[in-house]
């Protein structure tokens, strides 16, 4: 998507030839959310650790992806849809100016959504979140010279705030009382805190209460 910014806009043919890319890219990445949704049927969950970020001895961010039956499903039907919008769009904005930065938004926007469902923690929820809010506020005010886009993306940008906040809150709640932000983790560690008695369940419903806050208020956009 990010090639399109710098392909030159003298001729229409040479931009739509770009859109092939995007399409033919979603278009596997689709095949291979309909593979893990076969394997799932197994009931095989995969977990991938990628990377980790030390930041002490005592804190490090691990990075990497977690496939279940939820991520595939949600991939399916992200990429599909992602395909019907590229192909939609093609058509609808190929006389428009702004044709390249449109694709290149929308591009991204569907890489981070992949990015949020297929996040193995906390963080990278939160990283991929502000992206797909940032892709948001970008494909709304698309055409900012009009006042009516521009008052829809202010307007998008403020809901977006109130819902990040409540998802930060949320996801620091988690790990103040699991010590971790990992999702293999925080299930089994939680019920274990409230068998024993050793936290609230009332705070835990809070934490998770925040968490939903969110998911709203990027609905609600």
């Amino acid at each position: 998507g990010l090639g399109l910014l710098f392909i030159p806009t003298a001729t229409k043919n040479i931009r739509r030839i770009w859109a092939f890319p995007s399409v033919l890219l979603l278009s596997i990445a689709m095949g291979f959310s309909v593979n893990l949704s076969i394997q799932q049927i197994n009931g095989s969950f995969i977990y991938q650790y990628l990377w980790s970020w030390a930041i002490n001895n005592d804190f490090s961010l691990e990075f990497g992806y977690l496939i279940d039956p939820l991520t595939s499903i949600m991939s399916i039907l992200i990429t599909t849809v992602g395909i019907l919008v590229l192909i939609y769009s093609d058509i609808y904005m190929s006389h428009d100016r702004g044709y390249l930065r449109f694709f290149a938004y929308l591009s991204f926007f569907n890489a981070s959504m992949l990015g949020l469902v297929t996040s193995s923690n906390l963080i990278q929820i939160y990283i991929f979140w502000e992206l797909v809010g940032m892709c948001s506020y970008l494909l709304i005010g698309f055409w900012f010279t009009r006042p009516i886009a521009a008052s829809a993306c202010q307007k998008a940008f403020v809901t977006n705030r109130v819902g990040d906040l409540g998802l930060l809150l949320g996801i620091l709640g988690l790990y103040w009382i699991t010590g971790s932000f990992e999702f293999r983790d925080l299930f089994e560690i939680t019920n274990n805190l409230i068998r024993n008695n050793e936290v609230s369940s009332l705070f835990v419903t809070l934490c998770a209460s925040l968490l939903f806050v969110g998911a709203v208020a990027k609905s609600a956009q």
